[in-house]
């Protein structure tokens, strides 16, 4: 099954690309997903879905096998198993980054291949959960870059970049994609907000310097 996402951030491509390729980082941005360790160029993890009444957790290990800095191309495969049953999948996913009017546009491109409970629905809500995914992933990376940006411009002595010092949060335990989203959307503005008060942000440390 392939899968097909987009999302942008307000980064330009050079400082995207060393965010996103950054796997230690970006994992607490990622809802349902918890990295355990890293061990050389691996990293191993929980994923944990749900979808309706259908709930799976795997764990497994990813790893790149692709990473174009200079075309901003990025491949990274992940197998897992699941932890309470017979189910297993793979995934490799593609990373393209380009420029876009506000920052990066990242296409996504996933071939997935699951067997097990979650192989039973069918690819439409497959794909709608990819979506929902990519789509709070977004979402969480603004705010994370937004409440750096924010700590920083209220700090007159921090003289590092903000965007490529930040410091995203110890992972916790994982929880499913749907409990996250639900608790997210009533906690944090949209990314739309996000982008715009990012924006903002940079305007007003520009006109300072």
């Amino acid at each position: 099954m392939d899968l097909h996402d987009e999302f942008e951030v307000t980064l330009p491509v050079v400082k995207a690309w060393a965010v996103l390729t950054d796997v230690e980082r970006i994992a607490p941005c990622l809802p349902g997903i918890w990295l355990r360790e890293v061990a050389g160029d691996e990293y191993q993890g929980v994923v944990k879905v749900k979808v309706g009444p259908v709930m799976a957790s795997y764990e497994g290990v990813a790893r790149y096998l692709l990473r174009d800095a200079d075309a901003h191309k990025a491949v990274l495969k992940a197998e897992g198993h699941e932890i309470h049953g017979q189910g297993k999948g793979t995934a490799l996913v593609t990373a393209t980054l380009s420029p876009a009017a506000e920052g990066t546009r990242v296409q996504v491109v996933t071939v997935l291949s699951i067997e097990g409970r979650l192989a039973r629905l069918a690819e439409g809500a497959l794909a709608a959960l990819s979506r929902n995914l990519i789509a709070e992933f977004a979402e969480n990376l603004e705010m994370t870059l937004l409440e750096v940006a924010t700590a920083v411009t209220a700090s007159p002595v921090v003289e590092t970049d903000a965007i490529e010092a930040a410091e995203v949060p110890a992972a916790a335990p994982p929880e499913t994609f749907s409990e996250v989203s639900a608790m997210r959307s009533r906690q944090r503005p949209s990314a739309t907000t996000a982008r715009s008060t990012l924006r903002l942000l940079r305007l007003s440390r520009s006109g300072n310097r």
